[in-house]
């Protein structure tokens, strides 16, 4: 009896832990799991040396585009970014104001700061490019993140461009059509009406969310767009990141990044998006700043390699997303320094975006609004996002806008004699209803089928002038 008792009592006592064992088990290799991907603690080190805007540090451990504090004499931190390195040796770009920094200050590295936060919160917001809010509204209160510089997609997994986008501007519907997902440059030089362009197609076009980047501009022209451009109705469903010129180079380049990652994170909602980056040429202009500043040896009047590299890394994060997914057209400003087409910026942005609107100094001058050149222009999608009809009628429209300007000091002078050519008597016979067809009023939409209806009455039998 009493050994039975006992053969009992100790099954029972060792059966617990037999049970028990599993789980301990598990608990200290889950344990174990998380303790190996615990980054390690990061290894400070100390301000040597500052020349410009660039800060060089030694005993840092951090890779390039990992973000570091600067600890000041008053208790507070600089923000800074590592750019480069040499040896042990790091190049930190700050990402603010730099006053009261000291030799030897500390440098500590910090973990998990190349996210940008991400959400509907961000809607009628104005932001900078560290996406701290400008507008006095309050916390952002986003709990999404997503990476400043983007994940790329498998080119053969996007969709490709199949519909027109009607962007409310006559000339551009009509002309120089564009398609939901492309990405056009709007080349121009300082003066000519970008800015209104942008505004119109920022209201008029047919987007779920616009997402506008102001890189490197006048701050005055920040409210200027919110408030007169963009206007209430337009800002309801948009995104302003804005870095002006006053911002350090690697400020201006986030911005860039960050209203490219909102862009992406509303594609990836199955969105369509309207980017607006207003300008190419500052994004390219802060990178040469930041080349130069580390040593980097100038290649093409005075714009390192590196600024060729970041152009296409960046523009190519725009377009449409994988099946079932997005979109995000994008309209990039491309400033024209002294009105040169051929400068080495626009040049090589030329080269990689699916079409260009050029605005000319010329036509601004006459007094036309938008100043859009037709003829220096092209849409490299129109081809095969409209039918066959419409491609006759603005190939004919520039035809006939072609002929009237290569006569036009001929008929300025009265050297041209009626009947000479048919073809010129048909460009004289049109030119005022041309001029009145390219011609827009900021405060006027023009649809799609408008458009395309006042270009077939033009170029047809009709009479009407077109509204």
């Amino acid at each position: 009896m009493h050994a039975r008792q006992n053969d009992r009592a100790s099954a029972m006592s060792t059966a617990p832990q037999i049970h028990r064992a599993p789980f301990w088990r598990e608990h200290l290799e889950s344990c174990l799991r998380k303790a190996r991907s615990v980054p390690p603690p990061p290894v400070e080190g100390v301000l040597t040396r500052m020349i410009g805007l660039t800060l060089e540090a030694a005993g840092c451990q951090a890779a390039v585009g990992d973000r570091c504090d600067v600890l000041v004499g008053d208790g507070g931190r600089i923000e800074a970014e590592v750019v480069g390195f040499s040896g042990d040796r790091l190049y930190l770009m700050p990402t603010g104001d730099i006053h009261g920094l000291k030799p030897n200050a500390r440098v500590v590295p910090r973990l998990g700061a190349e996210t940008a936060p991400v959400g509907p919160q961000l809607l009628g917001r104005i932001i900078d490019g560290a996406g701290r809010p400008l507008d006095g509204l309050g916390p952002l209160d986003c709990e999404a993140r997503v990476r400043l510089t983007g994940t790329p997609i498998n080119p053969l997994a996007r969709q490709p461009i199949e519909e027109p986008l009607d962007v409310g501007v006559r000339t551009i519907n009509s002309i120089l059509t564009v398609g939901r997902g492309q990405r056009v440059g709007l080349f121009a030089g300082s003066g000519v009406g970008k800015s209104v362009l942008l505004g119109m197609m920022a209201r008029y076009t047919a987007a779920d969310v616009i997402v506008v980047g102001l890189i490197g501009e006048r701050g005055r022209e920040v409210k200027e767009f919110v408030e007169r451009i963009l206007g209430p109705e337009g800002r309801r469903r948009a995104v302003v990141v804005a870095t002006p010129a006053d911002m350090p180079p690697l400020m201006r380049l986030h911005g860039a990044w960050l209203s490219t990652a909102i862009a992406e994170y509303f594609r990836d909602q199955g969105m369509s998006v309207l980017l607006i980056m207003d300008s190419l040429t500052r994004f390219a202009q802060a990178q040469r700043e930041i080349g130069l500043a580390i040593g980097e040896a100038p290649a093409t009047k005075g714009y390192p390699p590196s600024v060729f590299a970041r152009l296409p890394a960046l523009v190519e994060r725009a377009g449409n997303g994988a099946a079932g997914g997005g979109s995000i057209t994008a309209f990039y400003t491309v400033l024209a320094e002294g009105d040169d087409q051929n400068d080495p910026i626009a040049d090589a942005a030329r080269a990689i975006l699916d079409g260009h609107i050029v605005l000319s100094r010329r036509i601004a001058e006459s007094g036309q609004y938008p100043a859009i050149d037709v003829e220096a222009s092209v849409s490299r999608v129109m081809q095969e996002i409209v039918p066959a009809e419409h491609i006759a009628l603005a190939r004919r429209f520039r035809q006939t806008l072609s002929t009237y300007q290569q006569n036009r000091d001929l008929i300025a002078i009265g050297a041209y004699q009626k009947g000479s050519d048919p073809r010129v008597d048909e460009a004289i016979a049109l030119w005022p209803r041309m001029q009145g067809f390219l011609q827009q009023d900021m405060r006027e939409r023009v649809d799609y089928q408008e458009s395309l209806q006042a270009l077939q009455s033009l170029l047809g039998s009709g009479e009407e002038q077109p509204k």
